[in-house]
């Protein structure tokens, strides 16, 4: 978004606000949104060309737009990858990572921690098509490499996982893919680049949720691979020209302008988490509190090293209970007496939200699924947002001071 080339070395902060396609002939200070499906050509050769790829240049909505090209080159930018291509959604970036890459016969090794839609992805809707599926501990990194096969095409965690904030090791998983022909793809929705950059650590491929912290506000679902330019250009460029799961350019527009306050936005929203998991490792009804930022954390010196020395803005929680049914319900009363947070099943806004995993994000999980994720009735997830500390602990003492 300038007339003159970015110096090289530049911060994440600035090319948070910098990076962009070039301004038009009307001098913008802010990214133009373009609303159009189309692209008016000059001539039939020009359309010719652009359309076989032999040329630069936009022609249909679908295949590229101006202000998702916008977002895809400033999520590069903070990623500190070769390219990127947008999304409709997280789950549609991960659906066409698996297009791109995978065919009938081939294997992907998958941490068993991650997002309860994606565990289903796997072990549903592509074993339909002959991909197998090994479900492994997200921090054992001798189950990652016991399970390679031969047909091992694709490593994939998250890191933080969802809900319970368990860390991988990035750098340890790229070796191994790499050593089996492999790729590793990493989830980078829990950190975001202000955190955490995979790449730096060897992960090939990075996927985002837009709809989280990138976008930042909650108001519109966005995603996006990050990786090397073959990648992005060959392979995902024709899964997406021919399935459509497509960013909308207004959906573009919006999250390009939110990533320009992700950096401070993700530092004072860490430290609220820090601070309200602290709080909650000291209340008697707590029985165990999950967040990276915390030295009880199993994986916390990991966690610093790989996520710039902050835990994020994701804090989970069990409370107690002395059976399921029992867990569940005190998980309810807590969740239910609150009266400033949002009971959502998003996370990433600014507004502070509850949510109960067991019965939302892995809701559709079998139980036997949810408690090899470690996920219990009693557990509750609190993404922090920018409310004050003293509000969000004043509102979770309604539920926990009450519990029977």
């Amino acid at each position: 978004m300038t007339d003159r080339t970015l110096p090289p070395g530049l911060h994440r902060d600035t090319l948070a606000l910098r990076t962009a396609i070039d301004r038009s002939q009307y001098g913008e200070n802010s990214e133009a949104l373009y609303l159009t499906s189309g692209f008016v050509q000059a001539d039939a050769e020009t359309s010719a060309r652009r359309f076989a790829g032999t040329e630069e240049g936009f022609t249909y909505s679908r295949t590229s737009n101006p202000t998702v090209a916008s977002f895809e080159q400033r999520l590069a930018a903070l990623e500190g990858t070769e390219a990127a291509i947008a999304a409709s959604s997280g789950m549609g970036a991960i659906l066409m990572m698996c297009m791109g890459l995978l065919r009938a016969g081939d294997h992907v090794i998958c941490s068993r921690s991650v997002f309860g839609s994606t565990l289903n992805l796997f072990a549903k809707e592509f074993a339909k098509f002959g991909v197998e599926t090994t479900f492994v501990s997200q921090t054992d990194v001798a189950q990652w490499r016991a399970a390679l096969r031969p047909t091992t095409k694709l490593l994939f965690a998250e890191t933080p996982t969802n809900p319970l904030t368990e860390v991988c090791d990035i750098r340890a998983l790229a070796d191994l893919a790499h050593g089996a022909g492999a790729l590793l793809a990493v989830d980078n929705c829990f950190c975001s680049p202000a955190l955490q950059r995979p790449v730096e650590f060897g992960a090939d491929l990075i996927i985002h949720s837009g709809t989280k912290y990138l976008d930042g506000q909650g108001r519109v679902m966005a995603g996006a691979i990050c990786g090397p330019r073959k990648l992005i250009v060959d392979v995902f460029g024709p899964v997406v020209r021919t399935a459509g799961m497509v960013l909308s350019p207004f959906n573009a527009w919006v999250v390009l302008k939110g990533m320009e306050t992700l950096g401070i936005r993700m530092e004072a929203q860490s430290a609220r988490a820090l601070a309200v998991a602290q709080w909650l490792e000291g209340h008697p009804m707590v029985a165990r509190v999950h967040y990276p930022g915390l030295p009880s954390h199993p994986q916390h010196a990991l966690a610093m090293r790989q996520q710039s020395g902050q835990g994020g803005a994701v804090v989970s929680f069990d409370v107690r209970g002395n059976d399921p049914v029992t867990a569940r319900k005190n998980a309810f009363h807590v969740i239910d007496s609150t009266r400033v947070v949002s009971i959502a099943t998003n996370l990433g806004d600014t507004k502070t939200i509850i949510t109960h995993p067991g019965t939302t994000s892995h809701g559709r999980l079998s139980e036997e699924q949810r408690q090899a994720a470690g996920i219990g009735q009693g557990l509750i997830r609190l993404a922090v947002g920018l409310d004050h500390i003293e509000d969000i602990k004043a509102d979770l003492l309604r539920g926990l001071d009450t519990l029977a």
